[in-house]
């Protein structure tokens, strides 16, 4: 079978293999979500005790201001200012609500030091409320903290490892309120895409009409596609096996570069086409050194100066040389960096040449 492929200078046959490399298959649940069925984030702030004086410091005030208020909630009237304790922490407090959760549902929760703490390794985290966007309390957070790694000093030295100043509290927030979402009369859904794109949407759509035998859904644009009920039909079942089908999908090649790591991530399904690189480079070092010139022995008129010399070095590398053929492979481009010993710095150069120049297929994404 032959596909039809339009171009400015007229019109050409490809065979339906060229596209076969860039076709997917996967469950629905792993590439789309369902629309309104999703997590929530909340926040709340507390306090942090049991720390062995590795707490916030004196001259972080908030902490102290915030264990006198929860002094005065229990009785205990204490001014902020005669609070001397160096161990306890203000934290926030992080958690992901899910959905259909509901009261008596446990959450776990992330605890971050807001203030100049060395370490919450060890400590209690007091009640704390935790609330959505709204401003509406939906959990409570309280028990133990877990620490994933330490900080122990001494007479100037300092071992660390990892951040002592974050940690979890497995099921430490219980819910107390839900985020209301009623299934029940609802005749239709929305399935929205991970990564837009419209073939991959129309082929969900008619996968999504095979498996259940009716016209239930249709692509709406490059993201969306909907899902009628038919009537009686129980949802959760629906919905449940609709998650469960495998569909075809069309990923965008692409090539991933973050430049702060110097980490670069090539996609399987990006294609290069012939080109010839030349990469060289040309180092320059500026040396200052001071150095002191004294006069001679008994100069009534000379004096002691600190003088200045400053050397200029260049290096000009040699030009390395790549050539990639047709129907290269980016294992093959791979193999030919590491044989010139580019490093990542370089290879991030390189790949963005090779994109202005037409030899690579794909979207770069810079993090």
């Amino acid at each position: 079978m032959l596909l039809l492929l339009g171009v400015l200078a007229g019109i050409y046959l490809l065979p339906e293999s060229a596209f076969a490399e860039t076709r997917r298959e996967a469950r629905i649940k792993d590439i789309a979500s369902i629309e309104g069925i999703r997590d929530n984030q909340l926040v709340g702030y507390g306090i942090v005790v049991g720390l062995q004086g590795t707490g916030d410091s004196q001259q972080t005030t908030f902490p102290t201001q915030t264990l006198a208020a929860t002094l005065l909630r229990m009785g205990v009237s204490v001014p902020a200012t005669s609070i001397r304790v160096q161990n306890l922490a203000a934290v926030f407090i992080s958690a992901s609500l899910p959905p259909f959760a509901r009261p008596g549902t446990k959450l776990d929760v992330t605890v971050s030091s807001a203030g100049d703490a060395r370490s919450i390794e060890g400590g209690l985290l007091l009640m704390t409320p935790l609330y959505g966007p709204d401003g509406k309390i939906y959990a409570q957070a309280q028990g133990p903290l877990v620490v994933g790694g330490y900080s122990v000093s001494a007479n100037g030295n300092m071992k660390q490892v990892n951040f002592p100043t974050t940690a979890r509290v497995p099921a430490g927030a219980m819910v107390e309120r839900g985020v209301p979402l009623e299934l029940a009369g609802r005749n239709e859904f929305s399935l929205l895409l991970n990564d837009a794109d419209f073939l991959s949407a129309e082929a969900m759509a008619q996968t999504i009409n095979k498996e259940l035998g009716r016209s239930a859904a249709r692509a709406v644009d490059s993201r969306r596609i909907t899902l009628s009920v038919a009537g009686g039909e129980e949802i959760p079942a629906l919905l449940g096996r609709v998650e469960s089908i495998e569909v075809p999908f069309y990923p965008r090649a692409k090539v991933v570069v973050n430049e702060r790591t110097g980490t670069v991530v090539i996609g399987g399904t990006v294609v290069l086409q012939a080109v010839s690189i030349l990469h060289g480079g040309l180092t320059v070092n500026i040396v200052s050194e001071y150095q002191v010139s004294q006069p001679n022995a008994f100069s009534s008129t000379g004096k002691t100066q600190v003088v200045q010399q400053t050397r200029v070095d260049a290096k000009d590398k040699p030009v390395n040389r790549i050539e990639l053929k047709e129907g290269s492979t980016v294992d093959d481009l791979v193999r030919n960096l590491q044989q010139i010993g580019a490093t990542a710095r370089d290879v991030i150069s390189i790949l963005q040449a090779m994109k202005a120049a037409g030899a690579l297929e794909a979207e770069i994404e810079v993090l």
